[in-house]
This record gives structure tokens, C-alpha cells and sequence, in this order.
């Protein structure tokens, strides 16, 4: 779409005819460019012109930000300051000479990728099967044909993994650009002696032209049980000889916390007027969980967090919208999630409500009571006041 846009801009601009070859000069010449978030780029576009006129050479943008640009004789400077996702798209250079027209299309391309690696557990121990998550936080783009996590032992993939799931979550934070978590798991076999000092997460980032990479080493660490395992043992003969934990199976077993993922957990208990909502991570130290999604607007409940624990107010539990809670593990990216129904319930009366209903009883009660009286009344005479009422006499008997 873009492309087919740029192609006709310099038509609807009235230009007059295409010349032909590439005569414009464009620094960087490549036809995407990338640039970090936060960063600054220029873009420069020169046209060499022989003649009594100087080129006239003018960078122009299509449905994006174009940015601030300096043209001058000849020549025409492209500024993108502080660049945000914003910032992306296509900028077109149209220069002419004469009669000919000349284009050059250049796509530029936000990215963030900064050294935050996390890994869950922070070290390993040798001789045991353990599950392993590596996340990289506040990157984009985040498609794994941009973004990619391995194991490492030394300078090579560590073969024998067996890999247990990619996620990608939204970053929570405030601002216009929408990053992202990324979180691979992988499920090692026991490494066996003599076992490696350290691995690396390796997180790289491939985009034209372009590749980055960060490591995060990962210790580990040695038990008496890894001195046991055979030091001709391959790593997949290990593995074979070992049952494989479902991916989705439950958090650590106390004890051998350090061999298995922490997972958070999420508990309810009711309150007057509400309920409370309680995430935490039986985990070892340097672990923390935040509250990352809840019914309408996250930021409308009352939070509190102290590193493995964090807790969420819910007022009018009975009342509120039915939705999914969720608490996240940092680092790890391990995620608990809650789905709360609202019971039935019936909205608080207002007070007008209450007064209007009681003035429409007081008059259905005083209507009520008038035709009752005009019920009761005796019966008036055809001339003058009602007959007054006659005693019923009886025959006197002798005693």
C-alpha cells in the first residue's frame, strides 16, 4: 500500500515527467532504515544538476510524521529527533532537474531493543531436569521472524533442549508506544559432569541491515547427585532416561525450588463491601509480582505490592464486571490468572426513588381513605338535613 502510494505522490504533485536512472543521492542509500526508539536519524537527498537552474530537491512524507527538514540548493536534510513508533513509515525524496522528475523511496523503522534480559531460575543445578524462561522486556518488534531467544554453551546452541512455548505480553507502563515482554521456556536435561560454569540466554534482533544480540549468563551450580552422573553420558541419552514434566504442570516442590520455574498464585478472601485479591510467589528472594490486567481500567482498582506478594481491592465484589484478573512474576514472566463472576444482585435504591414511592403511597392511602368516608355517610332526605334516626320500639309485656 505504502509503496503504491509513494509511487504516485509525485503525479498528484504535479510533476512533470519521470526522468530516467538514479541520479539522486540519498544517505543511508538502503531502502529501509532502522532506528531505536529515543534515537535521532538523518536522512540527506542530493541531486546534481548541470544547467542554469539549481535542482530543487524536497523530502516528503505520505500518512506519517514527516519530521523537521532543511532543503537548500541541491540538496534536502531529513531530521527524525527522539524517534517514537510513531515515527515509522515512508518518507519520499522527489527531486527535479529541468524537465526530469527523479524519486527515491526510503521505509523507515522504529525498533526497541534494550539490554533487559531476565532469566527464571536465576542458576541452575547439574543433575537435574529443570525448566528454564528467559524474557526480554520492552522490545519490538516482537514476532519471532524479528526477535529470537536461545540457550548457549560457549558459542553454540545447547543441544538436548526441548522447548516448552514462546508468550508475548504487552509491557505495562504508560506512554504511547506499546512494548512488549517475550518469554521463551525451555525444559534441560541434566548436565552432566563435568558440567558447564555458566550458560547464556541470547536474545538477537534481525532487521535490515541490522543485528543485535544481549546475553544474560546464567550460573550453575553443583550438587553432589551431578558428581554421580557419568561423565560419557551425552546429553540426550539423559534426557531419554528421564520422564519429561508436562510444560503446564504445578509450581516448584518445596525443597527443589532452584530446579523449577516459580509460578504465582492468585487468592481471594471476602472483605466488608468487597473482596481482596492476594498474588504471591513462593520463590526465593530477588522475585517480585505485579497486578497486569483486571476488569475496565486497571488503574480504577486499589493495589499495594511488597516484592512476592500484591494485592487488588475489589469493591462491591457481588456487583462488579465479570472479567479476567491476572498477576505476572517478574523476572520469568510466569503468569496466574482469576476469571470472576458477579453474583446477582440488585442496584442500591436512590433516595428520589424512596421519596417518590412513599409521596404515591400517601396519596393512594388518603384517596382510599376519602371513599371510605363518603362510604359511610348516611343517606340525606329529599328536602333538608339527613331524617334522624329512629329507635326500634317493642311491645311492653305485664311483669
Amino acid at each position: 500500500m505504502e509503496r503504491g502510494l509513494a509511487f504516485l505522490l509525485p503525479l498528484f504533485m504535479g510533476l512533470l515527467q519521470t526522468g530516467r536512472g538514479g541520479r539522486l543521492e540519498v544517505e543511508p542509500p538502503e531502502p529501509v532504515v532502522a532506528v531505536a526508539v529515543g534515537e535521532s536519524r538523518q536522512l540527506t537527498c542530493r541531486l546534481p544538476c548541470v544547467g542554469p537552474r539549481a535542482a530543487s530537491v524536497q523530502w516528503r512524507g505520505l500518512d506519517t510524521s514527516l519530521g523537521a527538514v532543511q532543503s537548500g540548493a541541491g540538496s534536502s536534510v531529513l531530521s527524525v529527533r527522539n524517534a517514537s513508533l510513531s515515527s515509522a513509515g515512508t518518507r519520499v525524496c522527489v527531486g527535479s532537474c529541468g524537465n526530469l522528475t527523479y524519486q527515491h523511496t526510503v521505509r523507515l523503522l522504529v525498533f526497541a531493543f534494550p539490554n533487559q534480559l531476565t532469566v527464571s531460575p536465576v542458576d541452575l543445578v547439574a543433575g537435574r531436569d529443570q525448566e528454564l524462561a528467559c524474557t526480554a522486556h520492552n522490545v519490538t518488534p516482537a514476532s519471532p521472524d524479528v526477535l529470537s531467544l536461545s540457550l548457549l554453551l560457549g558459542d553454540q546452541e545447547l543441544e538436548g533442549v526441548q522447548e516448552l512455548g514462546w508468550e508475548e505480553d504487552e509491557e505495562p507502563q504508560e506512554g504511547e508506544d506499546p512494548l512488549f515482554q517475550v518469554t521463551k521456556r525451555w525444559l534441560l536435561p541434566p548436565l552432566g559432569t563435568p558440567a558447564p560454569l555458566t550458560l547464556h540466554c541470547q536474545a538477537t534482533m534481525r532487521l535490515p541491515g541490522l543485528e543485535l544480540s544481549h546475553r544474560k549468563p546464567i550460573p550453575v551450580r553443583h550438587s553432589p547427585a551431578s558428581q554421580e552422573t557419568p561423565a560419557t553420558a551425552s546429553l540426550e541419552a539423559v534426557l531419554e532416561q528421564n520422564s519429561t514434566p508436562s510444560p503446564w504442570s504445578p509450581g516448584p516442590t518445596p525443597g527443589n525450588s532452584s530446579t523449577r520455574p516459580c509460578h504465582p498464585e492468585i487468592h481471594q478472601s471476602p472483605t466488608p463491601g468487597g473482596l481482596e485479591l492476594l498474588c504471591e510467589a513462593a520463590c526465593g528472594p530477588g522475585i517480585a509480582v505485579h497486578w497486569t490486567r483486571a476488569p475496565g481500567d486497571l488503574a480504577a482498582y486499589k493495589r499495594r505490592e511488597d516484592g512476592a506478594q500484591a494485592w487488588l481491592s475489589v469493591l462491591w465484589a457481588g456487583c462488579n464486571p465479570e472479567g479476567w484478573f491476572q498477576c505476572r512474576l517478574d523476572p520469568g514472566g510466569h503468569t496466574a490468572s482469576l476469571y470472576l463472576l458477579p453474583e446477582i444482585c440488585s442496584p442500591p435504591v436512590s433516595e428520589a426513588l424512596w421519596m417518590g414511592s412513599l409521596v404515591l403511597g400517601l396519596l393512594l392511602l388518603t384517596v382510599l381513605t376519602y371513599r371510605l368516608w363518603k362510604c359511610c355517610q348516611p343517606a340525606r332526605g329529599p328536602q333538608g338535613p339527613p331524617a334522624p334516626l329512629k329507635w326500634p320500639t317493642f311491645p311492653s309485656t305485664p311483669l
